[in-house]
């Protein structure tokens, strides 16, 4: 029973509803779940722009008048109808103003190929954003079960030592009567007492522990809730070798397509680029023109043949991030063969300091039951008693942290073992 000195009725929860609460409140994964709205929007677009039209209005009136000093007089003239000699711009250039008021069409053609070219980058993204919240789903469960772990360690010593607590109250109501009896002395009372006091700040310092750590697990998980939980135990079991089909491989995989795509979507700037174009309404120089009303209609063909070798350096740029990513794949597989060699030889370690700490433990518990029958019937040193407890404390407190370790050991060996 966990606090019973609160008089509450803790509500139990689970690693599963830290999990999900974790998945939740993720600024990570709500993040990639925004991109990968975003990439389907901007595939939208890019499919908008090559494969509809563009339609613009152009309108604008020039002005370019000019001051004639034919007939040895100055006239002003928004408009020449003909002048050997005046002030202005050269009426070769401005013919007298210009007039427009156009609404032009521009329809890219034979597009197909390259909008494929952006649907496969943007399936790479998406794969990529989905990888993302997958990892970031994996390291959640690292990162939670960890902090799971030291709230149940805390549990798990609060509880063992309320229970030393309650079986040391249990003699020291038995010495009472005894001290009464003049069996024992008041100082071996008031010795018990003092080790009483001091299994119940110890009990209490578990208690703080546990609250910390719990409150440090609503941290990590986006909770705002602060009430006392009784968290459920677990047994954290090592996952299956992966051999060889580790999802960390996936991210790399990725990037290594993504750098293709991106290649892909470089070279599209070479390759020809048609479009038909129409234009319709004014476009006249002289007055008055709002009689110069027609249209006009082509194709346009732009093709770059020459960059100065830009191309060629892109793609060199391209096959040497292709090798980063492959040297970084082949350094991670090495490093984590060898971080859950570690583990694991770590675990088979803390496996056999357990087992000998639980031997030592019964050997204490028959030690402690001895004891207890002798101090009853008064044969039993108070000091050797209370030393005693001391060590079954100890003890008992040590194998908890070497198996939350074991525990915490497997945490982390599943992370790499994915």
């Amino acid at each position: 029973m966990l606090f019973p000195d609160f008089g509450l009725d803790a509500q139990q929860r689970d690693l599963n509803f830290y999990l999900e609460q974790a998945k939740i409140n993720s600024p990570l994964i709500n993040k990639s779940k925004n991109e990968n709205s975003i990439v389907s929007l901007d595939l939208q677009q890019i499919n908008s722009i090559l494969s509809k039209p563009e339609i613009n209005l152009v309108s604008g009136i020039l002005f370019a008048p000019i001051i004639s000093h034919d007939y040895s007089s100055n006239r002003f003239e928004w408009v020449s109808k003909g002048v050997e000699k005046y002030s202005g711009y050269d009426l070769a250039l401005t013919e007298g103003g210009q007039y427009q008021a156009i609404v032009s069409l521009k329809q890219p053609l034979l597009a197909a190929s390259k909008y494929k070219t952006y649907a496969q980058k943007a399936g790479i993204s998406g794969q990529i954003n989905e990888n993302n919240i997958a990892m970031t789903i994996h390291e959640l469960e690292q990162v939670v079960g960890y902090q799971y772990l030291l709230c149940i360690r805390s549990k798990m010593q609060t509880d063992n030592s309320l229970f030393l607590l309650r079986e040391l109250g249990e003699q020291l109501k038995t010495m009472k009567k005894l001290v009464e009896n003049a069996i024992y002395k008041q100082t071996d009372l008031m010795l018990l007492q003092i080790e009483v006091q001091d299994f119940n700040s110890e009990y209490k310092m578990y208690q703080a522990e546990y609250m910390n750590n719990l409150y440090d697990l609503n941290l990590i998980c986006g909770i705002s809730d602060t009430s006392i939980v009784d968290l459920q135990d677990i047994k954290i079991s090592l996952n299956p070798e992966t051999s060889g089909n580790s999802k960390f491989l996936t991210g790399y995989r990725l990037d290594s397509l993504n750098i293709l795509a991106d290649q892909a979507i470089s070279e599209l700037k070479y390759k020809p680029q048609l479009d038909l174009f129409a234009e319709t309404g004014l476009n006249a120089v002289y007055l008055p023109a709002f009689n110069r009303l027609g249209f006009s209609t082509g194709l346009t063909l732009s093709w770059n043949i020459f960059d100065g070798g830009q191309r060629n350096m892109q793609r060199v740029k391209s096959v040497i991030n292709l090798q980063t990513i492959d040297f970084d794949k082949k350094n991670f597989i090495k490093q984590n063969n060898i971080g859950k060699n570690k583990i694991l030889n770590q675990i088979n370690m803390l496996s056999e300091r357990i087992n000998l700490n639980e031997q030592q433990s019964a050997s204490y518990d028959e030690l402690y039951n001895a004891y207890a029958k002798e101090l009853t019937h008064g044969d039993a040193s108070v000091m050797d008693f209370k030393n005693l407890m001391k060590d079954i404390s100890a003890k008992k407190q040590e194998i908890i942290q070497l198996k939350m370790e074991r525990q915490l050991l497997i945490n982390s060996y599943n992370y790499l073992n994915y």
